[in-house]
């Protein structure tokens, strides 16, 4: 039997990833471990931001639009985010556990002095977790990210790997007209280092809704242990 927080995680994995596969989502697109010839991009540290919630969710799980067994959905573009933990020679790294949270279609966060929390969308839980698999990979059902003043639309990652800092860093809409003048994504001065930041949010071909697909990978500078 499977510790409590893995087996949540994998019944939360298989929940979501039946829901991305019924939208028309195929989910097997995981590279095969260690077949890069060349070191891949280290993903930049980012700040963690003000926003962190002061007061975590009943619901932490990877599924974002729905909470607990509620039965209205978040307002949003829904997206299935996917991506793997790997570090720079393109191993995976197992057991990250992978935090995201994000505003609400109003621009709102899960936190006591968010802007515009008057407005904030109750039926989204902005913020979920997932304990990625051993080939590093995780998964997210959330919606796309949103602009608010101050910052172009983002979500911000955070990574905890037993025996290691917390990583913490943004995931960026690639080709937004806003990243241009975002402070906090021009401060890596590294193009290749921006590059890495970024996400082609693309429409699912078979979806009736609407729904995306975004990936991310977060590439970490440490080898793995184990």
């Amino acid at each position: 039997m499977l510790p409590p927080d893995r087996e949540l995680g994998r019944r939360s994995f298989l929940r979501t990833a039946s829901r991305a596969s019924a939208a028309g989502l195929w989910l097997g697109f995981w590279h095969t471990p260690g077949a890069f010839a060349e070191e891949l991009t280290r993903t930049p540290r980012q700040t963690e931001g003000p926003f962190y919630p002061d007061h975590l969710p009943l619901d932490t799980d990877n599924d974002l639009l729905v909470i607990n067994d509620g039965t209205t959905p978040g307002v949003g573009a829904i997206t299935h985010l996917t991506g793997r933990v790997l570090n720079a020679k393109g191993d995976p790294i197992k057991n990250a556990l992978v935090e995201i949270w994000q505003c609400d279609s109003q621009g709102a966060y899960l936190h006591t002095k968010s802007g515009n929390a008057e407005k904030r969308d109750g039926h989204f839980q902005g913020f979920g977790r997932f304990l990625a698999s051993r080939q590093g990979e995780y998964y997210f059902r959330t919606i796309k990210p949103v602009p608010y003043p101050g910052r172009t639309p983002h979500i911000h990652f955070a990574v905890k790997v037993p025996g290691q800092e917390k990583f913490t860093t943004q995931c960026y809409i690639d080709g937004h007209p806003a990243n241009e003048k975002d402070g906090v994504l021009q401060g890596v001065k590294d193009p290749a280092g921006r590059a890495a930041l970024m996400a082609r949010f693309e429409p699912i071909p078979e979806s009736k809704t609407g729904e995306l697909t975004a990936r991310f990978d977060i590439v970490l500078g440490f080898t793995p242990q184990g």
